[in-house]
């Protein structure tokens, strides 16, 4: 009945969404119902194997039983506190994550987002050095925010804001000759992602990494690491500065943090953290008691479940198994990786999407980002070099 059509398609969240929310998406062409371990069950009865984790988010995949039961309980015995008062889960959080740290980040500030952490290291820099430049990487991305957009590459396309809030100088990527040049004595920080999550999961070298660890140290600046995208565990380390043996003088961590509960944390050292007192850092939500359970059963179940070494093994094996079809290279570390296409990577995304398998791009218009559960598991791989085999090569 033509009726029937029509009271159908005005209920679908798709079309509500539009009408109610700013347009400022691009939404695939499916509805999430419910999900279970690495697979999205649609509204259609589609079942979609995510290789992209919500934007690297879902680092236990769907409906973990460490993750779901301490939500549960946490939220049946105290869902809010604000940090007016000290909360034993608080502090285990902090606990927990200051231990997988590298090992001079002792202190925890507690935030709700990736940029909201970064906006806050950059903001604690400027005030640890008194000094008003702040030096990124080119192709890096650190968020929307104020601070956090203003060393975000290209972003004065979208930025909005009249004027940045510190004066910005971009590193070319890699260029360890520029980065010796360009760290000086006025430089209050360096910001960078030890693997460039949007660019297309770029790895920065460990020499440009040491590079810009040794000029910042020798000039007075501090090191940022942003790892909000590839930090907790997705590197195949809990942070990939751990690869390198680096030790930042801040960390920043958000997404994965919480497994789909927002927060984030900026992680420093206690010479940074004897810079602040009473009221020069607040949030209202940050180190919320459902956050930081989410927290502690995230670091818990990657330490139980022996989720590290499952990452390194699942990258190996994509490495060996998914280069063909449109797929020429791969980058990247652990599950945060990059294939390297033969097409806009789009196409590729949109062919892996009809045969069940979501994918993400990238800002690299030719590279398709892999940003997997780290529960990964071997059959999942094997689709993926399955469905990349039959997505013929292109002809030129």
């Amino acid at each position: 009945m033509p009726g029937t059509a029509g009271a159908i398609a005005a209920n679908d969240p798709r079309i509500r969404e539009a009408a109610t929310t700013l347009p400022v998406y691009g939404q695939l062409p499916f509805v999430p119902e419910s999900a279970a371990g690495c697979d999205i069950i649609t509204s259609d009865g589609r079942r979609i194997l995510d290789l992209y984790g919500g934007h690297a988010v879902a680092a236990l995949g769907y409906g973990h039983p460490r993750l779901t039961t301490a939500i549960s309980e946490q939220s049946a015995k105290l869902l809010f506190q604000s940090n007016a008062v000290a909360l034993e889960v608080r502090a285990q959080a902090a606990e927990k994550l200051v231990g997988i740290a590298p090992d001079a980040l002792k202190r925890v500030f507690f935030v709700n987002s990736g940029a909201e952490a970064n906006e806050n290291a950059l903001r604690m820099a400027c005030i640890v050095t008194n000094r008003k430049k702040i030096l990124a990487i080119t192709q890096g991305f650190h968020g929307r925010t104020a601070a956090a957009g203003a060393v975000t590459w290209n972003s004065q396309k979208w930025y909005g804001f009249p004027s940045a809030p510190f004066d910005v100088e971009f590193i070319p990527r890699d260029d360890c000759d520029a980065a010796t040049a360009m760290i000086g004595k006025d430089v209050a920080a360096v910001i960078v992602e030890p693997i460039q999550g949007v660019a297309g999961a770029y790895d920065l070298s460990h020499e440009f990494l040491t590079t810009l660890r040794k000029c910042t140290h020798n000039n007075g600046a501090l090191f940022i690491a942003d790892e909000v995208q590839s930090g907790i565990g997705r590197s195949g380390q809990y942070f990939a500065v751990q690869s390198h043996g680096i030790s930042p003088d801040i960390l920043t961590t958000a997404k994965a943090l919480g497994g789909g509960v927002p927060c984030g944390a900026v992680l420093c050292t206690d010479d940074i953290a004897a810079h602040f007192g009473s009221g020069d850092l607040g949030t209202t939500f940050g180190g919320g008691p459902l956050a930081a359970a989410a927290i502690v059963a995230v670091i818990e179940s990657i330490e139980a479940d022996n989720l590290l070494q499952n990452v390194r093994q699942r990258e190996a094996q994509i490495r060996k198994q998914c280069v063909k079809g449109p797929v020429q290279s791969i980058q990247g570390k652990g599950l945060l990786l990059g294939l390297v296409c033969d097409r806009p990577a789009g196409e590729v995304r949109d062919a892996l999407l009809e045969r069940d398998i979501l994918t993400g791009t990238s800002g690299d218009p030719n590279t398709l980002r892999i940003l997997a559960p780290l529960v990964l598991e071997s059959h999942h791989v094997d689709q993926l070099a399955d469905a990349l085999h039959s997505i013929a090569p292109s002809i030129a």
